[in-house]
């Protein structure tokens, strides 16, 4: 738990630290377009992968076929290292076709910086990628702690990388940095997957368990590309907006996926293996009474998280953010941009939980189609809304889109499972609504109140830890005199974990690049 923690706290300790250096000029900018390409080759490899390994690993170790799950597992290892490494070979040689496709509203020099920055972040496609796939065999084997280590890695390289070399290299810094901090997050699993035993540099082409990978993997990679195309065509609008728009859509976005990444990221993590195991058992009701608990759980974190977000936006980016090269200008883009990103929270975290669902039941086409339908609605609200809401409308596109599908996800899961416990959902989402709003009430009156703090971190940061704690113990106190039962689950969850010494799951598998 300790490692997870640290984990989520330096990625967010990463972003405080970008700051505080690049802020939002243009060459956080030109970073954020160069890292689009690696990124997304992340989280088409790394998604897809994940997502048709370890339902397939799972059944093998279930019917105690270890042996085969691990030629399996082998053979998929050793077979994404060559083609990974191809891909950046072939994304370095490339880098000047593609990067002005994306980034075609930088001026020249600015695009000369970017192809340069690409080409530098390629190979750690190879790093993170495979690390995921690492992450995701020792979860299969409950064995968290190495998994949970990633975070502290890559973020304490990337970190130590721009506090130690910016001086002298700039923006350079976090390039260095990321693909540095990228391969350490591989090297410090290694042990531990090492000392399992089971890994051998062999390739079984005649694997029967690889077909069913290939069936699952096209749709998947299908769908993952299609979630992905979401980024590429949010910094393609954006590269033709002022300078600096980049960068604080992406510290809106880092704030918004705080929560996801400690909590709703962790509670799909723990339900993906278990979903899998119960399919493979065909013990849907199992499956369905954990896609419920896991949305309840989900939804206990995120709605209120959302309205704080919302309400406390100046104050929370003034408090973390403002200091150094990030001035109060950029505080004002980016506190404007947050309450657009805050709204698609609870539909993010949702999708994390219910994706999972789906894979873990062996159906990728209905999801994948989902996905394909969402990017092509986040495209087509972007173009209506980029030309008068700028960097706000693309952000808003992107959270209709999520809660769109999320609705079509929720509809397609409870026809795989034995039925979702729809009055159950509505009566545990109602209560929570009802709370959040109680905490909504007591926020506003706060900030009716025209209290200002100092303009030093320390009264900024005291100022904001009260508000937020205020609000949680009116959050908390309303939950409790409804009956909100996501409480006290919470708190046995909490208590159990320190009586049976157990360990928490990583807190996140986005792409840790950008």
């Amino acid at each position: 738990m300790g490692a997870t923690f640290a984990s989520t706290l330096l990625g967010f300790m990463r972003e405080v630290v970008n700051a505080r250096y690049y802020g939002t000029r243009w060459e956080m900018d030109t970073f954020l377009a160069a890292a689009t390409i690696p990124t997304i080759l992340f989280g088409v490899f790394n998604g897809a992968l994940m997502s048709a390994l370890v339902p397939t690993f799972s059944q093998y170790l279930a019917r105690r076929r270890e042996e085969e799950a691990w030629r399996l597992a082998n053979t998929v290892l050793n077979l994404l290292a060559i083609v990974l490494s191809t891909c950046a070979i072939i994304g370095f040689m490339t880098a000047r076709w593609y990067v002005p496709v994306i980034a075609h509203g930088f001026p020249a020099p600015q695009m000369a910086v970017a192809i340069r920055m690409t080409r530098w972040l390629m190979p750690s496609i190879v790093a993170v990628s495979l690390s995921g796939v690492l992450s995701a065999m020792l979860n299969a084997y409950h064995r968290f702690r190495a998994a949970a280590l990633v975070g502290v890695a890559v973020n304490s390289v990337t970190i130590a990388c721009v506090v130690l070399l910016s001086h002298g290299m700039g923006i350079y810094a976090l390039v260095v940095g990321t693909v540095l901090g990228l391969g350490a997050q591989l090297i410090v699993q290694l042990p531990s997957f090492l000392s399992i035993g089971r890994y051998r540099p062999a390739i079984d082409l005649r694997h029967p368990g690889l077909k069913k990978i290939w069936l699952l993997l096209g749709p998947i990679i299908v769908g993952s590309a299609a979630g992905q195309l979401a980024l590429f065509f949010d910094r393609f609008f954006a590269s033709t907006l002022a300078p600096g728009y980049i960068a604080g859509m992406n510290y809106a976005t880092k704030l918004v996926n705080f929560p996801q990444q400690i909590f709703a990221a962790a509670i799909a993590t723990v339900i993906f293996p278990l979903l899998a195991a119960q399919f493979a058992r065909e013990n849907r009701r199992g499956v369905a009474r954990s896609v419920v608990t896991g949305l309840r759980l989900v939804n206990f974190i995120t709605i209120p998280s959302a309205f704080a977000l919302i309400v406390l936006a100046h104050p929370m980016v003034q408090a973390l953010f403002e200091r150094g090269t990030f001035q109060a200008s950029a505080t004002d883009l980016t506190a404007s941009l947050l309450p657009y990103a805050a709204v698609g929270l609870i539909a993010l975290a949702a999708n994390v939980v219910l994706t999972r669902c789906c894979f873990a039941c062996h159906e990728t086409l209905a999801p994948v189609t989902i996905s394909v339908a969402t990017v092509v609605l986040n495209v087509l609200l972007s173009l209506v809304w980029l030309p008068n809401l700028g960097a706000r409308g693309l952000l808003l596109a992107n959270s209709v889109s999520q809660t769109a599908q999320a609705a079509l996800l929720l509809m397609l899961a409870a026809r795989l499972v034995a039925g979702i416990d729809w009055r159950s959902l509505a009566i545990s989402g109602g209560k929570v609504l009802l709370s959040s709003f109680a905490m909504l009430l007591a926020l506003g009156w706060i900030g009716a109140l025209g209290v200002t703090p100092e303009a030093s971190l320390a009264s900024r940061a005291w100022f904001l830890f009260g508000q937020i704690a205020i609000g949680a113990t009116v959050f908390i106190a309303a939950a409790r005199v409804l009956g909100v039962e996501e409480l006290d689950l919470a708190w046995r969850t909490i208590v159990a974990k320190f009586e049976r010494n157990l360990v928490s799951p990583p807190e996140n598998r986005e792409a840790p690049i950008a």
